[in-house]
């Protein structure tokens, strides 16, 4: 059984008492979880910003990660991030929760005690169910859910590997638990646009069934609960198939690029209209993006007089749709088919960016530009690459976005340069970081898109 704690439900800054016994445990553990953003910045400070008995055996921790900062798209980050961690405290480690031991406390109040990430655990996460099952306060934290909906206990939970910036833990093959890790003040995105889509009718995306909150030390959104499509596929996923087939794929790229089509319109309909697009400011911030990623990849410099150019006939070009909320990283990952049926997912928008940006209005063409990359990405997962079979698909693609939208994105040829230019930058930076294996596949579409036309 485990060792029951007995901190009171609260919220505090500077808890010495939990952080002095986790403290050194957790600045080794966080840079090495795939969800932790400053992995290029080592921790130099971790303060518990808030710390909760959620039930006996699990601490939940907000925690703020100081870090030397570094210079990114967009500026140079904060020099640190709040993180949501969920730790369970047992005497005795169970063999099964050995992926996901952290360590043992040596000192402090919980010296003595194994440490380990109790979304992992199955008594954590079932226990957690029952939380959002029975709305309602635990300190600082808020549980709510939506009363029409039915949400069942007893569901069996399993922990998902796949994901890079949260954790999901699916119940039963009925719902799925996302418990946001890197935290930001304010409503996340993944809760606000399906809960309003939702309200506008629009079947293409999950509704949130139920959700949980923290007062403290600001107002944020923590998780959130919506149904699961166990028979469906990502579209990457679906994508390569279609490739190894040596099918075209342009059927299911044009009903994608309608069903983005009516997310847009509903959209623009559950938000107020923002009015026209200033490109002149969009493309200023595209152009330090680019600075900002050129110093950090040198492979960049060449080709930064080309891509300004895209950005610069941006700022001339006519405005294009209007400005509203988008998804704001739409890419193949992002989208499931069931049936014969695609749903958008994923709703956060890049993890990087500061939430204010990721929830301020911006031109749809955006997500366009989004989603033509992938294809692109796809089509060069293997030699030789299929230049043909991306061109395809983005041309089925924006058909498809044009008979449902009333508008056609390859008409919008400045506009959708200059965005699909400006991710191509963060594409570079990312890969850099992270997969510099993948780094070609991005750079190959620089290359092209540095020449006026491309």
């Amino acid at each position: 059984m485990p060792k029951t704690i007995t901190p009171r439900p609260r919220s505090a800054t500077g808890l010495d008492g939990p952080l002095a016994s986790l403290g050194g445990l957790l600045r080794e553990w966080l840079p090495g979880q795939r969800w932790f953003a400053g992995k290029d910045r080592p921790v130099t400070d971790l303060s518990a910003l808030s710390v909760t008995e959620l039930f006996p055996g699990c601490l939940h921790l907000l925690v703020h990660a100081s870090h030397a900062p570094v210079p990114a798209p967009g500026g140079t980050p904060p020099p640190g991030d709040c993180y949501q961690l969920l730790l369970g405290l047992r005497q005795q480690p169970a063999p099964r929760l050995e992926r996901a031991f952290i360590g043992r406390a040596e000192e402090g109040p919980l010296a003595g005690l194994a440490v380990y990430d109790a979304l992992h655990d199955p008594r954590s996460a079932h226990l957690l169910l029952e939380r959002l099952r029975q709305p309602g306060a635990a300190g600082p934290l808020r549980f709510e859910a939506d009363p029409a909906a039915e949400l069942p206990g007893g569901l069996p939970p399993r922990l998902l590997d796949a994901e890079q910036s949260n954790s999901s833990i699916v119940y039963g093959d009925a719902f799925i638990l996302k418990v946001f890790r890197r935290i930001q003040a304010g409503v996340n995105p993944d809760l606000e646009v399906p809960a309003a889509l939702a309200a506008q009718g629009c079947a293409r995306v999950p509704a949130p069934v139920a959700w949980f909150t923290t007062t403290a030390p600001r107002p944020a959104t923590l998780g959130v609960l919506q149904p699961f499509l166990p028979d469906a596929a990502d579209g990457w996923t679906l994508a390569l198939r279609a490739l190894a087939a040596g099918d075209h794929f342009t059927v299911e790229a044009r009903a994608l690029g309608r069903a983005m089509a009516e997310v847009h319109l509903a959209l623009a309909e559950a938000f107020p209209a923002a009015g026209p697009a200033e490109n002149s400011r969009t493309a200023e911030a595209m152009c330090a993006r680019l600075d900002a990623a050129a110093q950090a990849v040198p492979a960049l410099l060449p080709f930064v007089p080309g891509l300004k150019a895209a950005f610069g006939a941006l700022a001339t070009c006519d405005t294009g749709p209007p400005a509203q909320r988008i998804h704001g990283d739409l890419h193949l990952g992002q989208v499931l088919r069931a049936g014969r049926d695609w749903f958008v997912i994923d709703f956060e928008g890049e993890p990087s960016r500061p939430l204010s940006e990721r929830r301020a209005p911006q031109s749809p063409v955006r997500d366009v530009a989004g989603m033509l990359r992938s294809f692109d990405y796809a089509a060069r997962q293997r030699r030789p690459w299929r230049p043909e079979w991306a061109r395809r698909c983005r041309e089925a693609f924006c058909a498809g976005y044009a008979a449902r939208a009333g508008w056609d994105p390859r008409k919008k040829h400045a506009l959708l340069r200059a965005h699909e230019t400006d991710r191509a930058v963060y594409e570079v930076l990312y890969e850099a970081r992270h997969r510099p294996d993948w780094l070609p596949v991005p750079m190959a579409a620089i290359k092209r898109l540095a020449v006026w036309g491309g």
